[in-house]
């Protein structure tokens, strides 16, 4: 099963606005979905640029997302490395952040891929865990997934 991951920000293969990069105001976009399959306990996504010089740079980690929810607001509010269980968790991104850094290559045209997986567990990683750590604690567990690719460049 596929989830349909949208954003009202920018259309699928299109280019992502400046507002949510880093000559911008570095915000996160707002990201909608529709209902994923029955058993999903958590979701997590993650946003990443293939096209980076030194391989994939990864922007945006989220995990334990509520499997209620269908949306992330715009400019998302991180919540740190707070354990609150009623919180999203942020991952560590490329940069060593945790939060969202939006779109900044460093030339040409780059593509930026929000990943969204339902899981049928929960991450059981503090926050702060790195994609490959998070990826590692998701297999076996994908119900299904969505993706969203936009392009940018400065």
């Amino acid at each position: 099963m596929s989830i349909d991951l949208k954003s009202d920000a920018f259309v699928n293969g299109q280019s992502i606005p400046a507002k949510y990069s880093c000559i911008g105001k570095n915000i996160s976009p707002a990201l909608t979905w529709n209902d994923p399959p029955s058993g999903t306990q958590s979701f997590a996504l993650i946003m990443d640029d293939p096209d980076a010089p030194g391989g994939t740079w990864v922007h945006w980690v989220l995990y334990n997302i509520k499997p209620d929810w269908r949306s992330l607001k715009e400019d998302l509010p991180v919540t740190g490395k707070n354990i609150d269980p009623n919180a999203v968790f942020f991952g560590t991104n490329s940069s060593g952040n945790i939060r969202y850094d939006g779109p900044c290559p460093p030339s040409g045209t780059h593509r930026y891929y929000f990943k969204l997986y339902a899981l049928d567990t929960q991450i059981g990683l503090l926050p702060g865990a790195t994609k490959d750590k998070i990826l590692k604690e998701m297999q076996g567990h994908i119900l299904a997934q969505g993706e969203l690719m936009g392009t940018f460049s400065k």
